[in-house]
């Protein structure tokens, strides 16, 4: 899928791009890319990461941001220069708060494959020397809606234990009718195609596209079997976002 404009002017979903670091990491980046090349403040960057048995991201500094990190398949070990040693796995999430600087590594766990979702969320500049943290979440901490037409877990966000230091929610649902997002209005977002196909307001969408929403407004998706995106939003800090490598300034 290109990028390509709909019939009202807005632009519609994009293809995310294929990018490659650690020890050989691949990665499908929704922004920023060659099609869609700016942050979303105050998100610095979102993919999906595959990681292949033997391959990952060797211990590590950050700066400046946050990051959450969440499970789609298999688990991912953890341990940080605060003395956490913590895998993850299908459907729990990470979030770590980098500060003033914390050192991490990345492995898939139990000598198998794994992929999941990261994203890097940018500090406010009165928080970018906070004291570095770390959180995370089961499955079962994760509140989950059934709703018509769709089921709703909330990753970040009201009833999760995940907590940011930018207002945000981040939902995963798995939408087998209809679902109608609606972020708030001052919130800046975007909706990322995890598994299957259907449409977002009316545009083809499947796995890998991204539709940025910088308005608030509400976004519908639909689907004719199971279409699985998350759609994650924030208040934007109104700041720069000035990423140098695995620091955000």
């Amino acid at each position: 899928m290109t990028s390509r404009e709909a019939t009202d002017g807005r632009v519609g979903p994009v293809a995310g791009q294929t990018v490659r670091h650690g020890t050989g990491v691949n990665s499908n980046r929704a922004f920023p890319t060659d099609a869609h090349p700016t942050h979303l403040d105050p998100f610095v960057l979102f993919e999906r990461f595959y990681i292949d048995p033997e391959k990952g991201f060797p211990m590590h500094r950050h700066e400046g941001f946050e990051i959450v990190s969440y499970m789609i398949e298999g688990g991912m070990d953890h341990e940080d220069s605060l003395g956490v040693e913590h895998t993850a796995y299908e459907n729990e999430a990470m979030r770590i708060t980098t500060g003033s600087g914390i050192r991490h590594s990345e492995f898939p766990a139990d000598g198998a494959a794994c992929n999941g979702l990261q994203f890097w969320v940018n500090l406010p500049r009165a928080d970018k020397d906070a004291d570095p943290d770390y959180a995370d979440a089961t499955t079962d901490e994760l509140p989950i809606r059934e709703l018509d037409g769709a089921t709703v877990r909330t990753v970040v966000g009201d009833g999760s234990p995940i907590e940011l230091r930018t207002p945000m929610e981040y939902l995963d649902a798995r939408v087998s009718d209809g679902w109608t997002w609606e972020p708030d209005e001052e919130w800046t977002g975007f909706v990322y195609g995890v598994e299957g196909a259907g449409t977002v307001d009316g545009d083809a969408f499947g796995e890998g596209d991204v539709l940025p929403v910088a308005d608030g407004r509400s976004v519908r998706l639909e689907s004719d079997e199971t279409l699985r995106a998350v759609a994650v939003a924030g208040r934007p800090h109104g700041e720069p976002i000035r990423q140098r490598g695995p620091f955000v300034l």
